[in-house]
């Protein structure tokens, strides 16, 4: 894939509050393969890149999401027309691993096992998930706390409730 840039005017879903999203028009995601399951680099008016996947936004169209955080470094608002330039992410999981979590995988060889078995969208909620807090020993508890669960759950059942300790109660 190579890459592409074109321009965009920041959107909003007015069923998620405070949603903000870049629109991929069809014939821009013909040219990515015309497929969703695809992680992207994502750069914002030459300033800003960031990791994002393609969701279906109806019509033949997609979208990827920008968070106020984004918005804010980037200096622009919902209605603004912004220059996107996508190109394939070729990282392993599509989004940076905490070193924590990887340190903590690089130990644990069965949780490391479970860890690979899971889906992409899995193990990038997992990294997500630990890489969300600032605090090092919260990101710690959370890399524990996941892979832990994780292990014990049956092959094809992790779920994130039940990874998160918070499966169904007797």
């Amino acid at each position: 894939m190579s890459v592409i840039t074109y321009a965009t005017p920041i959107g909003r879903l007015e069923y998620l509050v405070g949603m903000h999203y870049l629109e991929v028009p069809a014939e821009i995601l013909q040219q990515l393969g015309g497929k969703f399951n695809m992680r992207l680099l994502c750069t914002v008016n030459h300033k800003l890149t960031f990791q994002g996947g393609l969701m279906a936004l109806g019509q033949g169209n997609a979208y990827i999401s920008i968070n106020n955080k984004r918005l804010k470094q980037l200096g622009v608002k919902y209605g603004d027309v912004v220059q996107v330039t996508l190109q394939e992410d070729k990282s392993q999981y599509g989004m940076d691993m905490p070193e924590e979590l990887a340190e903590l995988l690089q130990q644990d060889n069965i949780g490391r096992e479970r860890f690979d078995q899971l889906t992409p969208g899995r193990q990038r909620y997992i990294i997500h998930y630990v890489s969300a807090v600032k605090n090092p020993q919260l990101r710690i508890d959370r890399a524990i706390l996941l892979i832990e669960n994780l292990k014990q759950l049956p092959l094809g059942k992790e779920s994130f409730r039940e990874m998160l300790g918070l499966g169904k109660r007797p």
